[in-house]
């Protein structure tokens, strides 16, 4: 089960699970107190009066019902808007980072749309909380379709920001939409990478062969019950010392009132045992070159343990590219950080290129 917890573990971008309980384990009492004076109108931001907000729903290519919430500029007026499609981070809702960042680009002009991925929040999809590089890359396209049936969008003018494991998603919707003028990513994560090979490229075959094993017999197990198991908890239901940092900066985001919310799987759930599946041979960015001629805009945390992820994707892609390292930052400052994430530059990054 060592190498099966692994893999789950990698699959969430958590390599500090080892330190958590199982998916049964009870909340403490500090959970619980949050998750009751939480419900579906709890953001872990305050609604800006420069801006409005609606919920809306649309459908992806797979008939999968998604919900986003749309942010506009109060101060729009008649002419057409540039517009936004933000998701992310992986195993998160729309009510945290990336609703924070689509409602900061809607008071600097933007229309903008936060949305749930299928099989989480509160988008469609059964069972819940699965992942799958190809559906996920596809709730992107919805949400192009979405803002450019909108009157008060040109549809000319529609770019797409990717947050940390959605950020992988991200681009490689814009290889395959060229609908799509302009892409950033903000602490970018490769799932089917890490995945796949394990937290930088470390898993050896012995062992994806081994998870790989673990993982189809599972599959008789949820086959026999008739429904897929859960997996252990994302994060630990508290912390006990001796948890890598990246854990902790997790754990003091997804876990206490700064992130929290109940309906994100990283707060307050589990993935599905075999959720890397379909991750583990279908490498997202393969086509990342085709993003080009259109502009990519990385950014990555110094001190970020994902930052390789950046690089190397920087490194692939062909030009127009750039990437910006956030000096002392780690992963999660890109979360929600308002004064360390560069919202200047992703301003005048999409005004230059939404175009």
């Amino acid at each position: 089960m060592k190498i099966l917890k692994f893999i789950v573990i990698v699959s969430i971008m958590i390599l500090g699970q080892a330190y958590g309980q199982n998916s049964k384990t009870k909340l403490n009492q500090k959970e619980k107190n949050m998750e009751t004076s939480n419900n579906q109108d709890h953001y872990t931001f305050k609604l800006s009066d420069k801006v409005t907000r609606e919920k809306v729903t649309f459908k992806n290519r797979y008939g999968i019902s998604l919900v986003g919430d749309l942010y506009l500029p109060k101060n729009r007026g008649k002419e057409t808007l540039s517009a936004l499609a933000i998701s992310g981070p992986f195993g998160a809702v729309k009510e945290q980072s990336s609703g924070l960042y689509a409602q900061i680009m809607a008071e600097r002009g933007f229309a903008t749309l936060a949305f749930d991925p299928s099989y989480t929040g509160e988008s469609g999809g059964m069972p819940r909380n699965v992942a799958s590089p190809d559906i996920n890359t596809e709730d992107f396209g919805a949400a192009v379709d979405y803002l450019g049936l909108q009157t008060f969008v040109n549809r000319e003018r529609i770019g797409i920001i990717g947050i940390c494991g959605m950020a992988g998603m991200a681009l490689n919707a814009v290889a395959v939409d060229k609908r799509v003028k302009a892409v950033a990513t903000t602490s970018m994560y490769d799932m089917t990478r890490v995945m796949s090979k394990g937290y930088n490229d470390s898993m050896t075959l012995e062992q994806r062969t081994a998870g790989l094993e673990q993982m189809s017999e599972q599959r008789w197990k949820d086959a026999e019950n008739g429904t897929p198991a859960a997996g252990p908890r994302v994060l630990p239901a508290k912390l006990v010392g001796g948890e890598p940092q990246f854990v902790v900066d997790y754990f003091n985001y997804y876990c206490t009132p700064r992130g929290f919310h109940p309906n994100s799987v990283n707060s307050n759930g589990s993935w599905l045992i075999t959720n890397p599946l379909s991750f583990m041979n279908m490498p997202l960015l393969t086509y990342i070159k085709e993003i080009s001629p259109r502009p990519m805009l990385l950014i990555a945390g110094e001190n970020a343990h994902s930052r390789y992820f950046s690089e190397d994707i920087y490194k692939m892609a062909a030009e127009p590219k750039e990437l910006i390292i956030i000096p002392n930052a780690v992963h999660v400052d890109l979360y929600d950080k308002v004064d360390i994430i560069p919202f200047d530059k992703l301003e005048a990054f999409f005004k230059k290129n939404l175009i």
